[in-house]
């Protein structure tokens, strides 16, 4: 009978024994094989996503959710690709930093570990089976993964490749676990196992992650909603900011890092509305605006409420408000936003240090698209995710943020007076 509890205590096994063996050459052996066999079966992951891509539309989910869900040529391409990038990053595992010398002559820093055994819950993105998998095998993490079962088939087929590029070089195909149960008691059983699980990270919706917050026993990294914000200052080159904005929603609503609320100084919203509302109404996006947006471009837009400023929409809906300054954005940002990823479009370059220096975010950005927000594009290969946490990552997580340090002492006989 399936067990969470005998898989968890399998994959913390494999990790301990990993530890052991699994060297930077072997970790990046692994990669490149799973790379190898991501483009060799691409036919097979393709045709197995179009069975969950059938169901989706049969249950009658958005078109932002099956943009989520779908695999074609060239999302696999990026996926063997992010192993391609892993495999070339230095790994952080043995790595030996802020060593000092103390009075007494001996000396004392620390060394990079991997966290432990790591547990990721995830909802519709079947990449993520690959990215996660991969991210923590550089850095020396065990990992358990449980997809949406919305992306079941698929969320299958790439686990029997990772298993199969594990067994080729002879490490336990435990190191990678998929829980293959669809009962939603599989997660609550999931997130009580902390003799052998050491994170769990969830990535979805906000009901999974209030979910497992409310019942983990153990620690939880938060990758929460992506409520993304642009602000556009008085003193902003106008069109840049229209290129900015029109990439930040149009391109791919349907992530986390799309931006969800417009905030549009009073100095220039006259001139400046009416041509970007009409270039987002062109591209679909639905407008729900302020009084004072309405008052300005009132063609097709809704009143917004306040819930839809707190909204992670993920689709083609916008939140718009006109402000009388960059403190009164400042201040929406902070109190609606969900500390993912903000922006500022504008000239001034104290404007843009008050900004970034009070605007609580993970990521701040000025004159940049929100969807720049981004692992891959920031260097670090692929995410695990986008922490919306302060301890003990923030942003997006790499191989870095998924591992933790241990003092290391270097004495010569010294003992404590």
């Amino acid at each position: 009978m399936f067990s969470i509890k005998d898989t968890a205590l399998k994959t913390n096994l494999a990790y301990r024994e990993f530890l052991k063996k699994g060297s930077t050459k072997l970790k990046n052996e692994i990669l490149k094989t799973i790379g190898s066999m991501i483009y060799e079966n691409r036919q097979f992951i393709i045709d197995e996503n179009s069975k969950d891509l059938e169901n989706a539309e049969k249950a009658g989910v958005s078109k932002a959710f099956l943009d989520r869900l779908a695999l074609d040529d060239k999302r696999l391409e990026g996926m063997r690709k992010a192993c391609e990038e892993i495999t070339a990053l230095p790994d952080p595992v043995g790595k030996v930093y802020d060593m000092v010398v103390r009075p007494q002559g001996f000396r004392v820093g620390k060394m990079r570990v991997p966290i432990g055994v790591i547990g990721i819950i995830y909802e519709a993105r079947p990449n993520v089976t690959i990215e996660a998998a991969a991210l923590c095998l550089k850095s020396g993490n065990g990992v358990i993964l449980r997809g949406g079962t919305n992306a079941y088939n698929s969320n299958m087929a790439l686990a029997k490749i990772l298993k199969q590029a594990l067994n080729k070089h002879k490490v336990s195909e435990a190191l990678v676990s998929y829980i293959e149960s669809r009962d939603r008691e599989a997660v609550d059983e999931m997130v009580v196992q902390d003799d052998f699980i050491h994170l769990i990270i969830p990535r979805g919706g906000e009901g999974l992650i209030r979910s497992v917050v409310e019942k983990s026993k153990i620690p939880v990294l938060k990758h929460y909603k992506g409520v993304c914000h642009i602000y556009v200052h008085s003193k902003a080159d106008l069109e840049m900011a229209l290129k900015i904005i029109l990439n930040a929603k149009v391109q791919r609503p349907a992530v986390c890092n799309s931006m969800e609320t417009l905030l549009v100084d009073k100095e220039i919203a006259s001139s400046f509305l009416p041509m970007v509302l009409k270039e987002l109404q062109k591209q679909g996006v639905e407008i729900r605006g302020c009084k004072k947006t309405i008052s300005l471009y009132s063609e097709d837009v809704k009143l917004a409420s306040d819930e839809d400023y707190y909204a992670e929409f993920l689709d083609l809906i916008l939140a718009v408000r006109v402000v009388d300054n960059v403190d009164e954005a400042i201040e929406h940002i902070n109190h609606y936003g969900s500390g993912h990823t903000d922006a500022i479009i504008t000239d001034d370059i104290k404007t843009a240090n008050g900004f970034i220096n009070n605007v609580d975010s993970a990521s701040v950005m000025v004159n940049a698209s929100t969807r720049l927000s981004d692992g891959g594009v920031y260097g670090l290969g692929a995410e695990i995710g986008i922490s919306t946490d302060r301890l003990h990552a923030r942003g997006p997580m790499g191989l870095e943020e998924l591992t933790t340090y241990k003092w290391i002492v270097l004495g010569e006989g010294h003992i404590r007076n």
